[in-house]
């Protein structure tokens, strides 16, 4: 059934697809990126038909596209980033069409896609109430932040998060086997895979383009604000290991109360 849906939504030509000028969206086809992702969300993520869902970092919508054709009207979906013009284009194109799915602008600073933002990313509040979402997705995310950043969402997460919750979390994640496959040529990714810091840069004149953090560290930061990994990551082919998958990706659990 999950591959059926998946399969329709990445064929859908009349689902919305953002201007060519606004989709910052990474590589690959818009529909069938975040189709794509859907099924992550389903298979990996236990993501249900009812659930609240927050998207942070939503960009255009690539993931808000698909969900439309799998919440339900019980459901919501509220999409939050720092590209002003993003979220206008998704706020006017996607919510008028399914009600359920509102989109918020976060002015806070970036060096790449927000440098004129009024916050710093320490004092990043998000709009919403304590743990008002069953769903957290944060995809490429914490890829372009400083580990000021990486605490910031993670205590954010932690507060929204409802008991039983699940946070789906992209990341490049550091550990053996990914410095050595990165020591192998070609690399897809130029982080320097001996440097024993647990924070790489990939582009030193870009710092926030790309972003890998030492596994242990990244976890680390979740487990400081009460949110823990139900299992290993399903890690990625960007250091150069063989996967289906781009980056890493972890699944947080909020703590029963």
């Amino acid at each position: 059934m999950t591959a059926t849906l998946l399969q329709a939504i990445a064929r859908n030509r009349f689902l919305p697809v953002p201007p060519a000028d606004l989709a910052q969206c990474g590589d690959g086809d818009f529909r069938s990126i975040g189709a794509e992702f859907l099924g992550h969300y389903i298979e990996t993520g236990g993501l249900t038909e009812d659930a609240r869902v927050l998207d942070i970092g939503c960009g255009v919508g690539r993931m808000a596209v698909p969900l439309t054709q799998f919440l339900s009207d019980a459901a919501s979906y509220d999409g939050i980033d720092i590209d002003a013009a993003a979220i206008s284009w998704a706020a006017e194109t996607i919510t008028p069409r399914y009600p359920n799915f509102r989109f918020a602008y976060l002015d806070v600073a970036h060096p790449l896609y927000n440098p004129d933002g009024g916050m710093d990313v320490t004092g990043a509040a998000l709009p919403y109430p304590d743990a008002s979402f069953d769903f957290i997705t944060l995809v490429s995310v914490f890829t372009h932040l400083h580990p000021d950043g990486l605490a910031r969402y993670a205590a954010e997460c932690a507060r929204l998060l409802a008991p039983g919750g699940r946070c789906f979390a992209t990341a490049f994640l550091l550990n053996p086997p990914a410095r050595d496959a990165l020591r192998a040529e070609p690399r897809r990714m130029p982080f320097v895979a001996d440097d024993p810091s647990p924070v790489l840069y990939a582009y030193p004149d870009a710092p926030l383009a790309a972003v890998a953090f030492d596994e242990d560290f990244f976890v680390e930061k979740f487990l400081r604000v009460g949110l823990r990994r139900r299992a290993p990551a399903i890690y990625g082919h960007w250091s150069g290991r063989f996967s289906s998958v781009f980056q890493d990706i972890s699944i947080f659990t909020a703590t029963e109360s």
